[in-house]
């Protein structure tokens, strides 16, 4: 059975024209058009995929993305004429798994449908990664220092999950914006410097000995001193 997208954009217009070509392209589609009718459906008819506005009357996108995801882990893409890296940010520690800026082409919004679907079938068994004095349970999230818990949110714990599956090799910003976030926010994007910055304050909240460093002009490794 073809995948349900559910569409949750105040605009009509917009959400005709994303229905549309969602509907030409196979997928089934639902539509709300402003927050809480968008959880409503969310809940009675889960989706595969939600494609969310961030602008919404009443509840905004971002509360209905965090409400989203403290429900489940469905793959939400956010569209919004924001484009200041920290408004991303804002949107993925809300629990967006992409982002997209208005105007797009239907062509981009369907390419980034189709890496989140495919992002969403790979799955692996819960393991216990381990550098140095920090662990990762990818069943449950929870990272420790120690004995110390350190609280993530999604794209800081799949940030530290890749240093943590590749210790001590070099990762460039290139491989960490494919990984991490699926695409590339531009070449004078600053985001991962910002989530290295918030993993290293978290990680060092103690004053631990540094673990993620800098490789100037290539990437970044996580190595023990």
């Amino acid at each position: 059975m073809a995948e349900k997208i559910l569409i949750v954009e105040d605009e009509h217009r917009i959400a005709q024209f994303i229905e549309r070509g969602l509907l030409f392209e196979g997928y089934r589609v639902d539509v709300a058009h402003d927050g809480k009718n968008g959880l409503v459906i969310a809940r009675d008819n889960p989706p595969d995929l939600v494609i969310l506005d961030w602008m919404l009357p009443g509840m905004d996108g971002l509360e209905v993305c965090k409400r989203l995801r403290s429900a489940s882990n469905v793959p939400i893409l956010m569209l919004t004429a924001k484009d200041e890296v920290q408004d991303r940010v804002s949107g993925l520690d809300a629990g967006a798994d992409d982002y997209l800026v208005k105007p797009f082409s239907f062509d981009e919004l369907l390419a980034r449908i189709r890496a989140l679907f495919r992002r969403s079938t790979v799955t692996s068994k819960p393991e216990i990664l381990r550098f140095g004095d920090m662990t990762l349970d990818t069943g449950t999230h929870r990272a420790t220092r120690g004995s110390r818990a350190i609280d993530l949110t999604a794209k800081e714990y799949e940030l530290l999950e890749l240093f943590m599956r590749h210790p001590r090799q070099v990762l460039t910003r290139e491989t960490i914006f494919d990984r991490v976030w699926n695409y590339d926010f531009g070449g004078e994007s600053n985001i991962i410097e910002v989530y290295v910055r918030y993993l290293r304050q978290k990680t060092e909240a103690e004053n631990e000995p540094r673990l993620l460093h800098t490789v100037r002009g290539v990437g970044y490794v996580l190595r023990e001193e």
